[in-house]
Order: structure tokens, then sequence, then C-alpha cells
């Protein structure tokens, strides 16, 4: 029965002229996604003429009956590799699948297996044959291929599980249905034989794919055939998700509302698509192999992988120079005033929310005719946050728009995570992420490190008062206090007011004080102490390690848990650092003390720790700090499961 194929091939050929129609050629994500519905299509065509054309032996339709056999499980085994180096390309992880040795085995290897059981068909016969009869066998060799197609199975599920924040939940059930729809088909033609279901399958799962994922409309703007807004904020999300170094070059046309006015609707469109055809001409020129983007209002984006990161200040130049010169449109006259600004990322602007707060503040720049960089603003833009930090600090305080953020503490002991620690976090609109390193310094100069120390304390004993947290498990939160904080004659007062109002023991805080703090005798902090240990709440020190405390502090202090400042995880490498750090585990838990090593991002740091016998794990191997919700949904996925 080879209707089944016959409905495959019309599928496949809608899917065809559907891509060419939409024009979905362009970029590696869609001619990979043509390459796989054209190794579907021929799949299905040889598996069509390999039934339907009769084996007679020595003749040659027994010949061609074979090759069409051979090219059926070609085609048919090819499919499950391309479908995962779409997925790759798809989730733009391209820059880490070159990192991993394991990854590229799975690749290579099972398809490789393929190849060599195919080409031993020809001398053994051992994947399948015709008797003298023209009868079909399939030989013993034919488990090898289920199996590699098991492999590049479990691998493509595990891919699209790793990467599944990525999308959207009905793109998520397109790219997995193809599994599900995959292996009933195979039970079908294992009981039926006679039923050729699976191509179909796999054409209605490209279908399923093209209607959902691969969307050009969802993609690309109308008018000047660049990738649009959305596309431009899911990648760049994407890249940040995925430790993807990129180089951008961003044109604003700053005098876009003047352009407007003088040209007119139609006329303004006619020359934004001048300029974004010329771009693309620029970046074949220069083989910048750039994404190509246009948002909205006159703003133009290049994104550069960072192979190409050579060729950003010659492109930027160029594009500067053709924006200033004049531009004759309609016997019109105009100049363009574009600013064009070079970007690195991750590691001149570190944040998604950042860049995209970056490129709107871009018009808001002084006109220079020059390229700028992000490295010469973020000096500027310093300058000037360092002088309106006070009342940035007022206002967020005023507003309560200061966050906080939890970052999850694996225990070594439990295979799983009992606690976190309660980080504080301020984004502002005009300066987008600024860094606590910046604004708490500030906040106990200024004295608002009082308010802001209730607030956070609220904000938490808020959280550890909803019924979300009960579901969670969670021993309890760590809260840092700072130097400032702790000399405030009545903190303990405050502190234990707040429990008071939410309901929350003692024995679900953990207080954090720093080594600086630790340092001090003042009687206050002492008091404040005391104080808050006979209420029964626990104390940790931070920063351990970072040279301000000495032992004595510590054994006096009443302190449960110390951890050990990331300086410590960063001298690995270190033989004389390593011995220090084996003998100062040692020393404290003869003390008594449990263990936090903060700052580790690697598996091997995890089994080095682990071994040293220390209690708890902090980093990011395991999480980043994230917002209240993001913490919930990671606390409840990893709920009743082992980590490791």
């Amino acid at each position: 029965m080879i209707y089944f194929d016959i409905c495959a091939v019309i599928i496949l050929l809608m899917l065809i002229f559907s891509v060419f129609f939409r024009k979905m050629t362009v970029g590696l994500t869609n001619k990979l996604f043509i390459a796989l519905i054209f190794v579907t299509f021929a799949t299905a065509v040889s598996d069509i003429f390999s039934v339907i054309i009769p084996y007679r032996s020595g003749e040659p339709a027994g010949v061609l009956c074979s090759t069409f056999q051979y090219l059926y499980f070609l085609f048919r085994n090819s499919m499950s590799p391309v479908y995962i180096l779409y997925l790759i390309s798809l989730t733009d992880t391209w820059h880490r699948l070159s990192k991993s040795l394991v990854f590229k085995l799975f690749l290579t290897v099972p398809y490789s297996a393929i190849l060599v059981t195919l080409v031993s068909n020809f001398f053994t016969g051992a994947v399948f044959s015709f008797d003298e009869n023209g009868v079909y066998t399939r030989g013993p060799a034919i488990p090898v291929l289920y199996v590699c197609s098991f492999i590049y199975l479990v691998t493509g599920i595990g891919y699209i599980i790793r990467y599944k924040n990525l999308f959207k939940a009905e793109k998520l059930l397109s790219l997995c249905a193809i599994f599900p729809l995959t292996a009933v088909s195979l039970a079908i033609q294992w009981v039926f034989p006679d039923m050729l279901v699976e191509m179909f399958a796999a054409a209605v799962s490209l279908l399923l794919i093209i209607v959902t994922v691969q969307r050009p409309e969802e993609l690309l703007d109308s008018l000047t055939g660049l990738s649009k807004y959305g596309a431009y904020g899911v990648d760049m999300k994407r890249n940040f998700a995925n430790g993807k170094r990129v180089g951008i070059i961003l044109v604003n046309i700053s005098n876009y509302s003047s352009m407007h006015a003088i040209l007119g609707f139609d006329n303004l469109n006619a020359l934004l698509k001048s300029i974004a055809d010329r771009f693309v001409a620029i970046n074949k020129e220069e083989k910048l192999r750039a994404g190509l983007y246009y948002l909205d209002r006159g703003r133009y984006r290049f994104v550069v992988t960072e192979k190409n990161w050579d060729k950003l200040e010659k492109t930027a130049d160029k594009i500067n120079t053709e924006l200033k010169q004049s531009i004759i449109f309609n016997r019109m006259s105009l100049n363009l005033i574009a600013h064009v600004c070079i970007a690195h990322c991750p590691e001149e602007i570190t944040e998604f929310e950042t860049l995209m707060a970056f490129g709107n503040e871009l018009n808001e720049m002084p006109y220079s005719g020059r390229v700028i960089r992000t490295s010469e603003i973020a000096k500027e833009n310093r300058f000037r946050l360092t002088n309106e930090l006070d009342a940035i600090i007022d206002n967020a305080i005023a507003n309560r728009t200061f966050e906080v953020y939890y970052q999850p503490i694996y225990s070594i002991g439990t295979d799983s995570f009992i606690s976190a620690e309660a980080l504080l976090r301020l984004h502002h609109d005009k300066y987008g992420f600024i860094s606590p390193d910046l604004f708490i310094p500030a906040a106990e100069k200024s004295g608002a490190i009082h308010k802001i120390g209730e607030l956070v304390l609220e904000k938490v004993c808020s959280f550890i008062a909803s019924s979300e947290f009960k579901e969670l498990g969670l021993q309890y939160i760590e809260i840092n206090l700072s130097v400032a904080q702790c000399m405030q004659a009545d903190l303990a007062d405050k502190i234990l007011q707040i429990m008071k109002r939410y309901g929350v023991s003692s024995d679900k805080i953990n207080l954090e004080i720093t080594e600086t703090a630790a340092s001090y005798s003042q009687n206050i902090m002492m008091e404040n102490l005391e104080k808050l240990t006979r209420a029964g709440i626990e104390f940790s020190l931070d920063d351990y390690g970072t040279g301000y405390s000495n032992i004595k502090s510590v054994a006096s202090l009443p302190i449960k848990i110390v951890k050990l400042d990331k300086t410590f995880v960063d001298s690995e490498n270190n033989p004389r650092m390593w011995t220090v750090l084996k003998n100062t585990i040692k020393m404290l838990k003869d003390m008594n003390m449990h263990i936090v090593v903060e700052g580790v991002e690697t598996e091997g740091l995890v089994k080095k720790f682990t071994d040293l016998n220390c209690e708890y794990i902090q980093g990011y191997y395991y999480s980043r700090p994230i917002p209240e919700s993001d913490f919930v949904a990671f606390m409840r996925k990893h709920a009743g499961e082992k980590v490791k």
C-alpha cells in the first residue's frame, strides 16, 4: 500500500512550493529545513519506486528495484541527523557544538555506522536482499539502523528539552511532534508491514513545523525584507541565554521624524527600503555574514558572529561614511543624521534588557558624525549615573522598584536545592541594569541602605509567607546585611517586627554578614547579633577569604555557615592557594561550621569541593540569580528529583 507515501509526496510538494513562494530560503536555518523537506521527499519517492518496480533476477528491473531500496535506506537514515542540525541552527548553538566533542561524536558516529552498514550490504546482504523469486527480505543488520535512529531520537529529544525555554509552547509541541509520530508510524509498520505510513507521519510533522515555527511573516519586515523587531528580540535573548558572543552595529536614523514630515509615508518607505538594500550590499561586499534587522522608525542592526569581529570597524566606518553623504531622492537633496555604534555582547552589554534600552537611547546622544563605541558611552553613562544615583535610589525606594532575585543553593548531602540567597537588583529606564557594586555603596553613604534593607526583608518575608514557598520545600532564605545596617541600634527589633508581621519563623531566615562587618567589634553590632541569635536566627559569614576578617573574629561570632569567596574558586589551578583552601576548610569543619562555596561554574569544581567535604554549592553551574517567579518555576522543576 503506497497510498500513504503518495499522500506524503503531495504534502511535501506543497511544502516545497510554500517555502519558495514565501521566500523562506535565506539563512542557514531555512536552508536546513529545505534540506529536511527534500530528504524526506526523496525517501518517500524511493519507497514508492522500490515497491512498484518489480524485481526480476538478472534483469535491469531487479537492479533498479535494489537501487531504490538502497536510496530509501540512505535518505531515510539521513532524515534524523539533518533534523538535529536543523534544531542546532534553530537554537543558534553552533558555538557550543564546536566545543563539545561528545556531541560531535553523537552526530557523526551513528551516521558513519549507517553508511558502513549500507555499503557492506553490497557484499553481505545483511540489511536487505531479494531471493531468486524477487521476494524482499530484511537482513540481520537492520537493528543497527534502528539503534542509530534511536540515538538520534534521544539526542533530538534531549536537545529540545535542554533549550525548551527558547520556544513558545505551540512551537515546542510542533518540534516534538515528529518523535511520537515517527514512533507510532514505525509501530504500525512493524505490525502491518504493508502499511507504509512512516513518510506520511514525517510529512505531517514537517507541515506542523512550517505552520508554527517556519513562519517568515513573524520574522521578516515586509517593507525592507530584513528581519523585523520581534526576530531581533528573540535572537538577542537566545544569544544571551546561550552565552554566544556577538558584535552588533547599531544604526539609528535620528531625524526619522523630520524625514517623515518632508517625504510623506510612501516616499519615506521607499527611502528606508533603499537604505536596507544598500546595507544588504555592504554585508555582501565586506563578507560580514551578518544577520540584518530593521526594527522600526529608521533603526537597523547588523549582528555579527565572533568569527568576523575583525570586520566590524571597517564596515561601521563604511556605513557611517555613506549615510553622511547627501541623498538625492525624488529630486530632493536630503541629509540623514545617523548614529552608528559598535557593541560587543556580552562583554560590553551584559543583559538583553540593557541592550534594548541602549538601542532606544542612542538617538538621544549628541551627534558627533563618527562611529561610536559602547566602551566610550559606558564611561560617559557611568559619570552621569554616578551624579544621579542618589535620586535614582530614592525614587526606587519610593516606588518600590527594587527587585529581589534568588540564587538557589545546592546541598551535596541531599543532592537537592535546600535554600537560596536573596539578592537585590535595580533596573532603570534610562541606564538599564545598575550593578549592586555601584548602588549599595552609594546607599550606605547616603543612609538609604536602612530603608532598602527593610524593603528587602519585607519582600523576602512576604515570599516565605506565601503558599508557593511552602510547596517548594526550602529550609531557609539567606539575606545580606551591610556594615551600616549592623551598626543600626534598633536593627534587631526591626527585623523581628517584620518577621512577626508576616508570621515568619526564625528558622526560615539566615542572615549574612560580610567579612568587613565581622572585622568590626563595636558593641552595637554585637548586641544586634546576640539578640537575633537568642531569637533563633542563624548567621552566615559571607565573602570569606577576601582578607578583612581574622580567625579570632570568626571564632567569636555566632556563625553557623561560612561562604567561601569566589577568589578561592578562581585559584583552583594555583597549588599553593589550593593547599591554603584545603586547610581552611579543615579548620572551619573542626569549628563545626558548614561551608558554602560561591561562584562555582563547572562540574569539575563541584566534584573538587564535594571531595573536600563542603556541604553546599552556589553558582552559575546550577543557576544565575533569577526573579521570584522564575525561581519558583526552577524549584518546581527540580522538586523531587536528583540534581546530578
